[in-house]
């Protein structure tokens, strides 16, 4: 009788190992690598809680780009504002509500609330803020944490790239 038992237990243990090993191999499978690639934090110029990417540096979303619709998609766009993005397969992490749209070079962009989020050239150091009200064919804003309003653009003139569009 005891060693009935013992062998019952002995595949028992090994039914649930096996039962592990496949459950760890079908996550495997799926090819979904969480990928940590924002983070917060507070901002002192804006006094709000914000978005920023794995070194630190703010992140910013343009009002018109919603729901896949990409504006920023020439070079002259791209030289200037850096889109955040994740291998194939990956899952963006780090804050609720983030997702990936593909961008139409076919990369997979991480988006917040569904605006696709960017990193700003001039932007040289964490805590720098100074795409926020960048107006050009939208306007620029810090992506600001939760369902908070967009962070409001600071009290400066100029801005654009001069032209109102990336085109020549």
């Amino acid at each position: 009788m005891e060693r009935v038992a013992t062998r019952l237990g002995a595949a028992v243990a090994i039914v649930a190992l096996l039962g592990a090993v496949a459950a760890f191999y079908a996550v495997r499978a799926s090819g979904a690598e969480h990928v940590r690639v924002v983070k917060t934090a507070t901002n002192k110029t804006l006094n709000k809680k914000i978005l920023v990417n794995r070194k630190g540096m703010t992140l910013y979303s343009l009002s018109v780009e919603r729901k896949g619709k990409f504006i920023c998609t020439d070079m002259t766009c791209l030289s200037v504002w850096k889109p955040l993005t994740i291998a194939k397969g990956a899952v963006a992490t780090g804050v609720a509500h983030l997702t990936a749209v593909k961008r139409p070079d076919g990369r997979l962009q991480v988006a917040y609330r569904g605006g696709p989020l960017y990193t700003f050239a001039q932007d040289k150091r964490p805590g720098d803020v100074k795409g926020n009200g960048f107006k050009d064919v939208g306007t620029w804003r810090v992506a600001v944490l939760s369902g908070t309003a967009p962070a409001p653009a600071p009290t400066t003139t100029g801005g654009g790239y001069g032209g109102g569009g990336y085109g020549p």
